[in-house]
């Protein structure tokens, strides 16, 4: 069952609250009065009446949808674990106060998992549109400048080879037949275990990088084609187990049913890198479509954001766009990447949506100019358009870009670059914390409200009473 806050406090928690409120930090205080408001409670309520058919109305009492959402902010304002999160709550009343828990049980860290989980992206986009709305009701934002960016949230993988590719494969597979093996009370043949040998041809091809030539290039050959072979002993054995278990009794077959839907995922992924693999080093193929970076994080692409330290990303684009007093106002998760120039105009559509106003000044960087986008801007109502391009050689349009209110636009700019070391520093958006597209859009958007809320705090609290 859910319930949207805990019951009413005793006197005597209500008389201990106020003396903590002395302790809170100024921000806080006006994040409390923010997350009072009862469509952003209810967003959460309505998520969590969807976990199940029937949460509603049976089953355990789930935690309140309102402490869950105070303790989700509070976790990425802090940029703590859960499990940092579920101890520092239990043994602060600070933050007990703060996400009106009170004397009572503070969930632990496997249900805020599952409660994070439950607020789907879906969820958490209301929850942002609700934040920016209460923003230009408080008047933090009026809509008169925008600025927007993108950035590579990464994926939590390693640099990917083909050779690094299947000895993951040929692990995963390998360890997947071993306890369907045991699972199934034993099997007619007996899993092999090709492991050791695949890893002995990944250091092999590994070495045979270091010689230069043709030499180099056909021991590298070599090695691979080993590799390869050894990956298909171990795909035949997968299908071979399968067969196996397709032939055995339901009540042994039930055992393993869901071991074998993960073998044959996993089967399929691996078949894909062999695919590629061969193409690129037999065929000298490297761009292969649908090209595969990791086995466990399929959705991962291969960004190139012109970053000399960094040449090549894997993970995933998010454009983020801002108005006044660095709220912002929307944010996205690519499944595929667009490019730079194509995201402008429809910026300005998502700005004039939210906002009710067309910006009078836009500021991005060189990679969404193009004549096509000033123009459109300028149609829709933009007043100055402060977009560089860097391969005119027009002597008008370098007149323009030396212009006080350019060069004003470009130093404001900069500021979104700032937001996103925030972001990715101190509300999380780093590698390790998400998994797919899902729940890199979850995360987002919670470090997104996380630190628009803080902004939106330290805001209304410097302004005079």
């Amino acid at each position: 069952m859910i319930k949207l806050r805990h019951e009413q406090p005793t006197v005597w928690e209500g008389l201990f609250a106020e003396e903590v409120a002395e302790l809170w930090e100024p921000w806080m205080r006006v994040v409390d009065e923010l997350l009072e408001d009862e469509e952003l409670v209810d967003v959460v309520y309505d998520a969590q009446g969807k976990r199940h058919p029937l949460s509603r109305v049976r089953g355990r009492q789930q935690t309140p949808a309102e402490v869950a959402l105070r303790m989700l902010i509070l976790k990425h304002v802090r940029n703590w674990s859960y499990e940092t999160l579920e101890r520092e709550v239990r043994a602060n009343v600070v933050y007990r106060s703060f996400c009106r828990i009170g004397m009572e049980k503070v969930p632990d860290a496997k249900t805020l998992v599952r409660l994070g989980q439950a607020i789907g992206p879906e969820s958490i986009r209301e929850l942002h549109d609700r934040v920016v709305a209460l923003a230009k009701q408080q008047g933090v934002i009026q809509g008169r400048k925008m600025r927007v960016d993108t950035t590579v949230v990464e994926s939590n993988i390693h640099y990917p080879t083909d050779s690094g590719l299947l000895n993951d494969g040929a692990r995963v597979l390998t360890r997947t037949m071993r306890k369907i093996e045991q699972k199934a009370g034993g099997l007619k043949g007996k899993v092999r275990d090709r492991t050791r040998s695949v890893s002995k041809r990944v250091i092999a091809i590994a070495y045979a990088l270091r010689h230069k030539g043709e030499e180099g290039e056909l021991k590298r050959k070599r090695e691979y084609g080993g590799l390869l072979r050894l990956t298909r002993q171990i795909l035949n054995d997968s299908r071979r187990v399968w067969r196996e278990v397709e032939a055995l009794p339901a009540r042994r077959r039930r055992r393993v049913i869901g071991l074998v839907e993960r073998l044959e995922a996993m089967a399929e992924k691996v078949r894909r890198v062999v695919r590629q693999t061969k193409a690129r080093v037999f065929a000298g193929l490297t761009k292969f479509p649908g090209k595969l970076f990791s086995l466990f994080e399929p959705d991962t692409e291969i960004i190139r954001k012109g970053k000399a330290g960094k040449p090549n990303e894997f993970g995933k684009l998010v454009e983020l766009q801002e108005a006044e007093n660095q709220i912002i106002t929307h944010y996205e998760v690519y499944a595929e990447r667009p490019a730079d120039q194509h995201l402008l105009l429809p910026a300005l559509e998502a700005h004039r949506r939210k906002l009710g106003r067309v910006p009078g000044w836009v500021a991005a960087d060189a990679g969404f100019y193009s004549r096509a986008n000033e123009k459109g801007a300028q149609e829709l109502g933009v007043k100055y358009v402060s977009i560089p391009n860097r391969h005119t050689r027009s002597e008008e349009r370098r007149k323009l870009e030396k212009q006080r209110w350019f060069k004003k636009g470009q130093k404001w700019r900069t500021g979104c670059e700032g937001r996103i070391s925030v972001l990715k520093r101190r509300h999380g958006l780093t590698r390790s914390r998400y998994h797919g597209l899902q729940g890199i859009t979850r995360w987002v958007g919670l470090g997104v409200i996380a630190d628009n809320l803080i902004n939106i705090g330290r805001r209304l609290a410097s302004q005079p009473a």
